[in-house]
């Protein structure tokens, strides 16, 4: 079986000459399907550069991204739109959630891009409401739900056109302690059912409820295998 993300020797620079700066030196990374992993690094060590090239915002300066087998490197922009839509579930800190649509439009959007008909995309917007515990909120509009419950929409939402890969980007930073285990452990039904989850964090005590952590240090990954019990080590350090 084929990883699901594959980077060989992937540069980002940004700027020229004196300015120049290099986000990225050289990674190389494997995420093979059904993997859980946490992207971590102190700030500007590039894992959110990483994170926008893995889910195809960003493109590589030099070397190539295979993502579910595809070299997606210099694919053209509607090419790469196509590629997020299908391959790709996305979850971030602020919900980004349209205040006039109930959970379920909400829901519904990305699979308008996809071509799914109305009725599927019904079915499909209330499964996946269900699955991450919405099934009685599917007609609320945000300023109606809990924050919590804006990310659960967030997550059903980034599942829905049933991606090779969910990126969630700090997805529990504007919640509280009790709120962000709720959706840790959306995450890991979502993992355990199949789903392969790649999340960036600066916070070990999410990462550590993943099963693999990658470091990222001066543009550069310097552990790609820790072990949630040996992050203490790599927090000090940072």
């Amino acid at each position: 079986m084929q990883p699901v993300i594959r980077l060989e020797d992937v540069e980002k620079t940004y700027g020229l000459g004196d300015t120049e700066v290099r986000a990225l030196n050289h990674v190389n990374l494997i995420v093979e399907p059904g993997e859980y992993c946490a992207i971590m690094g102190p700030s500007g060590s590039g894992k959110s550069t990483a994170m926008n090239v893995i889910g195809c915002l960003d493109r590589p300066t030099a070397g190539r991204y295979y993502l579910d087998g595809v070299d997606v490197s210099a694919l053209s922009d509607r090419e790469l739109a196509h590629i997020r839509n299908r391959k790709l579930g996305f979850v971030f800190q602020q919900f980004h959630l349209l205040p006039q649509l109930s959970a379920m439009e909400n829901v519904m959007l990305p699979m308008v891009y996809a071509g799914v008909s109305q009725t599927e995309r019904r079915e499909r917007a209330a499964e996946a409401l269900t699955r991450v515990g919405l099934a009685n909120r599917l007609n609320n509009r945000p300023n109606q739900l809990s924050g919590g419950q804006q990310q659960r929409v967030a997550i059903a939402r980034s599942i829905v056109n049933r991606p090779v890969l969910l990126l969630a980007d700090e997805p529990t930073g504007a919640l509280d302690s009790h709120t962000t285990q709720e959706v840790l452990n959306i995450f890991a039904e979502l993992n355990a059912g199949g789903i392969t989850v790649v999340m960036v964090t600066h916070e070990p005590e999410v990462a550590r409820q993943t099963r693999r952590i990658v470091w990222f240090r001066d543009g550069e990954v310097v552990q790609d295998h820790l072990k949630p019990e040996d992050l203490a080590k790599m927090t000090v350090m940072a």
